[in-house]
C-alpha cells in the first residue's frame, strides 16, 4: 500500500482553495446555463418537491468535506491535478457554451436517435446507438469524449471527482488484504479514464484494464493515463468483456449502470461475477436510488425526462443488491455520496487473491 504523508492546515486550506475555485466554476457555468435553458415538460406531473439551489450546494459542500477527510486519513492521495481543475473548469466553458444551443433544440424535438442513423448496424448493440444526454454524437466522436467530463462537472456542480473517489476507500480495503503487486482491477465502461486516473496515481503499480465500447473514449482514456504503466484498453462491451474467468481481484462500474437496460444489466452483473476470482471484489458507482435522498428524489424522476437517460428510472427503482445476488455477489456495504450511491459486493470463495469480508 502507499505511504502516507501526514497532512497539515497549509494542506487543507489548499484543497478548500482549489475546490471552492472549483465548485464556484462549475455550479456558476451551471446556473447560468439554466437561465439559456428552457424545461421540458413531463408526460406526468412531478408531485416531490425539488431541492433548492442552497440544499444542493450544502449537500456539495457535505461531499467535500468527505472527500478531504477521507484524504487526510490516508485512505487516498490528494487530487493529482488540485490546482489544475479549477483552471480546466474555466477553459472548457467556452466549448461548453457552444453546444448549449445544439443541446436545448435536440431535447425539446426529442432527437435522442441520431447516432443509431450513422452507426453501421451490427457494430454496436441498439441500447447504445442513442445520443444519451442528448449530447452530439453519442459516444461516438473525439468531441464528446473531450468534453464529457466538463459537462458531468458542471451538472454536478464540480462534484463529479469527488463522487468518483469515494470508490478508494472500499478499494484500498481490498488491496490491503493482499497487497497491490499481482492483483489485477478491471473498470468496466472507463470512458475518458477519469477515475482510473485517481486509482493510478494511488496505486502506481496496480495492474488496470480500461474497458470501453466506444473507441474515441478509449483514445481519450489512453491520453489521460498517458501518465501511467500498467493500464490495458480493451474495445469491449461490459456484458460480453472477453476477458478470461476468475482472472479481476477487483471489478469497478461508475456510472455504467444507469444507462443500461434491465435486460443488459442482468448480463453485466453475470459477467463481472465471471471474469471476478472467488474472494474478489465488485465496487459500483452509480446515482443515487430513489428514498436515498428524500428531498432529491424530484430531480431523480425529471434527470430522465430533461436529459435522455431512458433507463434511468427503472435502474432508480430496482433492488441492486438482488440484481447482484442473483448473479452470485454478496453484498457487504453501501454509502451515500452527494447524487451518488456506492456499493460494495464480494464473489464467495476463499481462493482468489482478495478474500471475502
Amino acid at each position: 500500500m502507499p505511504e502516507r504523508t501526514p497532512l497539515g492546515p497549509l494542506a487543507q486550506a489548499a484543497y478548500a482553495l482549489s475546490h471552492v475555485a472549483r465548485a464556484g466554476a462549475y455550479f456558476g457555468q451551471s446556473m447560468l446555463a439554466s437561465r439559456q435553458m428552457t424545461p421540458v415538460t413531463p408526460a406526468k406531473p412531478i408531485e416531490t418537491p425539488f431541492p433548492d439551489n442552497d440544499a444542493i450546494l450544502d449537500g456539495l459542500r457535505r461531499l467535500f468535506a468527505r472527500d478531504w477527510a477521507n484524504i487526510a486519513a490516508g485512505f487516498y492521495r490528494m487530487p493529482h491535478d488540485l490546482f489544475r481543475a479549477p483552471v480546466d473548469a474555466l477553459r472548457g466553458a467556452p466549448a461548453y457554451f457552444r453546444e448549449l444551443p445544439a443541446f436545448e433544440a435536440r431535447r425539446h424535438a426529442g432527437r435522442s436517435q441520431e447516432v443509431a442513423a450513422k452507426i453501421p448496424k451490427g457494430d454496436y448493440p441498439r441500447y447504445y446507438l442513442q445520443n444519451f444526454h442528448y449530447q452530439t454524437d453519442g459516444w461516438f466522436s473525439r468531441e464528446s469524449a473531450r468534453h464529457y467530463d466538463h459537462q458531468v462537472e458542471v451538472l454536478f456542480g464540480g462534484g463529479a471527482d469527488a463522487m468518483r473517489r469515494q470508490a478508494l476507500v472500499p478499494l484500498r480495503t481490498a488491496l490491503a488484504r493482499s497487497g497491490v503487486r499481482g492483483a489485477h482491477l478491471v473498470d468496466l465502461a472507463c470512458g475518458t479514464g477519469r477515475f482510473l486516473s485517481f486509482v493510478k496515481d494511488n496505486y502506481p503499480c496496480l495492474k488496470v484494464t480500461a474497458l470501453d465500447l466506444s473507441p474515441p473514449y478509449l483514445d481519450q482514456a489512453r491520453e489521460t493515463l498517458r501518465p501511467w504503466r500498467g493500464v490495458d484498453f480493451v474495445h469491449a462491451k461490459a456484458e460480453a468483456t472477453g476477458l478470461p474467468a476468475a482472472s479481476a481481484d477487483a471489478v469497478t462500474a461508475v456510472y455504467l449502470f444507469h444507462e443500461l437496460p434491465e435486460k443488459v444489466r442482468n448480463q453485466v452483473a453475470a459477467e463481472i461475477a465471471r471474469i471476478l476470482k472467488p474472494g474478489g471484489t465488485f465496487i459500483l458507482v452509480d446515482s443515487i436510488q430513489r428514498g436515498d435522498i428524500p428531498e432529491y428524489d424530484g430531480l431523480l424522476e425529471y434527470f430522465p425526462v430533461g436529459f435522455h437517460e431512458p433507463y434511468y428510472w427503472d435502474f432508480v427503482t430496482s433492488d441492486l443488491t438482488a440484481l447482484f445476488a442473483t448473479a452470485g455477489l454478496r453484498h457487504t456495504e453501501t454509502d451515500i455520496a452527494f447524487f451518488s450511491r456506492v456499493m460494495v459486493f464480494v464473489k464467495p470463495g476463499a481462493g482468489g487473491c482478495l478474500a471475502a469480508g
